[in-house]
């Protein structure tokens, strides 16, 4: 019989507010808005000599980590086809067609991403999570699955596995 053990963390400090916009059916952009966007993670692997996966105060520290940056900031993305993103030492610009936002830099954060969809939120963080849970914590998750909400009922998820971790 197979057995498998996983952790999830999902708390009301878990959250990031953002503004954004996305390009979308190609050629469409939507307005500028934003969201109070909520995070849980969940975490698989082998039990370790406590007898737990991994931390629940580590994995919450993280998680932490990874999303203050994003906290009160313009998400930009770095890879849209769309959306052309320019740095100054001061603001960013943003254009899309005809339309041109400008916003100072310490507000921005432009993120390696093609669209700043919630499903590629999830996929950015899952990296950054995983990469910083190894560094830190020594533990390598086997599955790995962030879901990114960004409106009560309305969220995206991102799972990635490493069949090397058993």
């Amino acid at each position: 019989m197979a057995t498998r053990f996983w952790v999830r963390v999902a708390r009301e400090h878990l959250v990031f507010c953002a503004g954004h916009f996305i390009s979308y059916a190609g050629d469409q952009c939507e307005r500028l808005h934003g969201h109070n966007y909520r995070v849980s993670v969940e975490a698989e692997g082998p039990l370790d000599e406590n007898r737990y996966v991994v931390d629940f105060i580590a994995l919450k520290k993280i998680v932490r980590q990874v999303t203050e940056p994003l906290d009160h900031r313009m998400l930009l993305p770095a890879h849209n086809a769309h959306i052309v993103v320019q740095t100054g030492p001061t603001s960013v610009e943003v254009t899309y067609r005809d339309r041109r936002w400008i916003f100072p830099a310490e507000d921005c954060v432009i993120l390696p991403v093609a669209n700043t969809t919630a499903e590629e939120l999830a996929r950015y963080l899952a990296g950054q999570i995983r990469q910083r849970l190894i560094a830190e914590t020594t533990f390598r998750p086997g599955r790995l699955r962030v879901e990114v909400e960004e409106a009560p009922g309305q969220s995206a998820c991102y799972e990635e596995q490493d069949d090397s971790v058993r």
